[in-house]
């Protein structure tokens, strides 16, 4: 039998909604994984069957978001001000982050901006940093290990 991926989506949508926002704590984050869940449900389609679409859905939900959780805790965050200051929204903020972001990049070799805005903003490995940007992994690391340790120096001035 043939899964009605339509009639799935509006009668399961809800509950897929509601165990996603349990779980991810935010109601974007959830958005995405109730999504994110019905795309696996559309590329799985011709092996699955239509027997306890509910109890499917919920697995699969949760499975989503665990995996989402998973990698949130992967993705590097840079642990100082540094991030509060570039989060700025505000004028004056921005423009202080700006002054902060160069005096830091200035010592640092031309591509290494590039380098962290693919780890830390984009939310790549290490590896796919280092399949981007043309180094190994160990030189994205230690380019990064650098970066934080200037930064870090910066603060305390």
């Amino acid at each position: 039998m043939h899964i009605d991926i339509d009639a799935y989506y509006r009668k399961y949508g809800p509950m897929v909604f509601r165990r996603c926002k349990y779980l991810l704590r935010n109601e974007e984050a959830a958005m995405d994984a109730m999504q994110d869940t019905f795309v696996k449900l559309l590329r799985y389609r011709g092996r699955l069957t239509d027997r306890a679409p509910s109890s499917l859905l919920y697995t699969m939900a949760t499975n989503v978001c665990l995996n989402k959780i998973r990698s949130e805790k992967r993705r590097p965050t840079v642990d100082s001000d540094l991030d509060r200051i570039a989060s700025a929204e505000d004028h004056a903020g921005r423009v202080l982050a700006g002054h902060v972001l160069d005096r830091i990049f200035a010592t640092q070799k031309p591509d290494t901006r590039t380098i962290a805005t693919y780890h830390y903003v984009d939310g790549l490995t290490l590896q796919e940093t280092a399949d981007a940007s043309g180094l190994s992994v160990s030189g994205v690391r230690k380019r990064l290990r650098r970066l934080k340790s200037d930064g870090l120096a910066l603060e305390e001035m």
